[in-house]
């Protein structure tokens, strides 16, 4: 069975893994800066940016949580502004650049994991 993908709150229709990068880009732009996806599966993939860093959770199961990983990055960035209207700030390694982002989101979309050459840790 191949894995499809919702926003939570946008449709009941998947979203194709050919657009979710536009889609989150034009909620970007809507300062709707907090994204959830949840797949066919169970599992949930959370996406909350400032615009120009940005956090990405997969959450599953099996593998617990696991998000995305700048290693070496300094300091830390605020401005992650959650759908509750809670004001987030996190470390930089703990986020990644919007761009990478994107792909991210786009190719666990597409084939349900990360990309190869993505840096990413389990948090358990």
């Amino acid at each position: 069975m191949i894995e499809s993908w919702v926003i939570d709150d946008d449709s009941t229709a998947p979203v194709p893994s050919e657009v979710v990068r536009e889609t989150l880009r034009t909620r970007v732009g809507r300062e709707q800066l907090e994204t959830w996806l949840t797949s066919s599966s169970g599992r949930s993939l959370a996406f909350v940016t400032n615009t120009e860093r940005a956090m990405v959770v997969l959450f599953d199961g099996e593998d617990g949580e696991q998000h995305a990983v700048d290693p070496g990055a300094r300091g830390s960035s605020e401005g992650f502004v959650l759908s509750n209207g809670q004001h987030d700030e996190y470390l930089d390694e703990d986020t990644v650049p919007i761009g990478e982002a994107f792909r991210l989101v786009e190719h666990i979309v597409s084939t349900g994991s990360w990309p190869a050459d993505a840096r990413w840790v389990v948090d358990r």
